[in-house]
């Protein structure tokens, strides 16, 4: 199929373990980038045979270490056990890296406490009342998310908005059905060679074999067998060990299902067309962000896809520094696509903006060198985070864009092969299109009354246990001397008594037929029990009335 699918998502970004290949080769090829450098990674000679039977391949216990002194030289890193043995003695920082490692960071800027319990408070009172939220206030939870979530309540934070939560409702069950499945040989073996090279510096990846590692496979794993037209993507890998970093495996799997459906879809597919239609659509808008940026790489005639791929599809987590991917991500959850638009354009523009900056950057190659090695000041996490909100890119402005490219496309090359659904701009546009299960609303009473209690409006005093035995007696006497039809039965006569309290008797005429006839109409207005019935009937509408608005301020 050429190049490894997955190979393609190495080629810009200063992340910890980024595996760029040459930039001369880079340069070389850059009119023949596209999707067949972006092939389905399917191992060094096409698809692996099935393991032999009796083979531990893709499973849990295929991870644990083995004699095999080839396959231990293929999938050594810093996580192999010899180097895992004295990793208890190292400093980990707040972000679990190692303490002076590539993945770990300097001096932060530390929120204070009271600020942090503060925003936790908030953040704790919108989960509970999510849908709520959502539906009234949803500036408020975009806002909040621009601020960046809590760091206790970012991987519960992450599976509502990302509606990764709703899914998990809706299947319960469905990962450990998948996670019990024993998976496609072709797609097992390449994610276990992947294994070691997600985050390698972080401590739930340090270790060949540990959880970090064996909860990484399970979930790739599943995805492969959730999606099989899709199968696997290398850029998939680091996508699911940062979300593996914040949540349990399960957890982590429907929010990598929702990005991989809602918020990027189409670029893990055999091809990665989506992902070259976002480079035109990259390409675009740069021009109206920073023309200046835009000529020179026309000039150049650089590919997007030679500096973009790999900040798309693994969501700039092996780019930035790892305060401002958390803080990148936070956004990219709550609005969308437009984030990862927006941060790339930031980059581009403070990395080659400026007639001073080009000056170093005269050929292809110091141009890819220079968006390679991006300057720390424009990734800083306040200073990018700024940029980014202030940066005026819409969710309409990368619609539009997008029908123009795919016209293009469609006019030079013809029709896109993968017919991927369209991608949702963030939390609100997720809910509305997959609501989560809402309870139903049951009807409660407003007014409660004892069970001997009278009717409201009735004079009768409750009946005592002794009027109701002394009912019973008569009852059984006219029973015995055979005028049982005469008498209603007690529960009968219980049930006329409070008929009789709130509604009209059975012997007062109908307004109609009292229109209808005079003469009866006379006689009724001349008879006092009709007076009676009357107030009757004015007293039980009233009372149904009052009851009926006082159940609907109560609803």
């Amino acid at each position: 199929m050429g190049a490894a699918r997955g190979r393609g998502v190495g080629g810009v970004g200063g992340g910890p373990e980024a595996e760029a290949p040459e930039v001369a080769e880079v340069a070389a090829g850059a009119e023949a980038a596209g999707a067949a450098g972006m092939a389905k990674s399917r191992g060094e000679n096409g698809p692996r045979a099935p393991a032999a039977e009796g083979s531990l391949s893709g499973t849990r216990e295929s991870l644990t270490p083995g004699s095999d002194a080839a396959a231990a030289d293929e999938l050594s890193s810093l996580g192999s056990d010899s180097e895992a043995n004295g990793f208890a003695e190292r400093r980990i920082d707040k972000f679990g890296f190692i303490v002076g490692s590539q993945g770990a960071e300097g001096a932060l800027e530390e929120i204070p406490l009271e600020v942090l319990r503060q925003r936790e408070s908030k953040w704790l009172d919108m989960l509970n009342n999510w849908d709520k939220w959502m539906a009234k206030k949803h500036k408020k939870i975009r806002l909040r998310c621009q601020k960046g979530i809590p760091p206790s309540l970012r991987g519960r934070a992450w599976q509502y908005l990302s509606g990764g939560k709703v899914k998990l409702q809706q299947n319960p069950g469905k990962f450990d059905e998948l996670d019990m499945s024993p998976g496609d040989p072709k797609w097992l073996d390449v994610i276990e060679r992947d294994l070691h090279r997600q985050f390698p510096f972080h401590e739930m990846f340090v270790s060949r074999g540990g959880h970090g590692q064996q909860d990484l496979f399970r979930v790739l794993k599943a995805y492969t067998l959730y999606r099989p037209e899709e199968g696997y993507c290398q850029a998939q890998a680091p996508i699911a060990a940062v979300l593996l970093m914040h949540m349990p495996a399960e957890q982590a799997f429907w929010c990598l299902v929702q990005i991989c459906e809602k918020y990027l879809p189409g670029y893990y597919s055999e091809k990665l067309e989506a992902i070259q239609l976002d480079g035109e659509i990259l390409f675009s808008l740069l021009q109206k962000v920073s023309p200046v940026a835009h000529k020179h790489l026309s000039r150049q005639k650089i590919d997007p896809l030679l500096y973009m791929t790999e900040w798309f599809m693994c969501a700039f987590a092996r780019t930035l520094p790892w305060s401002s991917v958390l803080r990148v991500w936070d956004m990219f959850f709550c609005e969308g696509v437009k984030i990862i638009f927006r941060v790339g354009l930031v980059l581009l523009k403070h990395a080659l903006g400026s007639p001073e900056k080009l000056k170093a950057c005269q050929g292809q190659y110091e141009t890819i060198e220079q968006l390679r090695s991006l300057s720390p000041k424009i990734m800083q996490e306040a200073f990018l985070v700024q940029e980014v909100v202030e940066l005026p890119v819409t969710e309409r402005q990368i619609e539009r864009e997008h029908l123009i490219q795919l016209r293009r496309w469609q006019e030079t090359r013809g029709e896109l092969q993968c017919c991927s659904l369209p991608r949702l701009h963030g939390a609100k546009a997720i809910l509305e299109a997959e609501p989560g299960p809402r309870p139903t609303l049951q009807p409660s009473p407003s007014i409660r009354l004892p069970p001997d209690a009278p009717l409201p409006g009735s004079k009768g005093k409750p009946k005592t246990p002794k009027q109701s035995q002394k009912e019973k007696e008569q009852w059984e006497q006219a029973k015995a001397s055979g005028q049982l039809d005469k008498l209603p039965t007690p529960s009968q006569a219980k049930g006329a008594a409070a008929a009789g309290d709130a509604c009209p008797p059975q012997d007062v005429l109908p307004r109609d037929a009292a229109h209808q006839d005079p003469a009866l109409q006379d006689s009724a207005s001349q008879d006092p029990a009709h007076h009676r019935s009357q107030d009757s009937v004015h007293h039980c509408s009233q009372e149904s009335l009052t009851s009926q608005e006082s159940e609907d301020t109560y609803l």
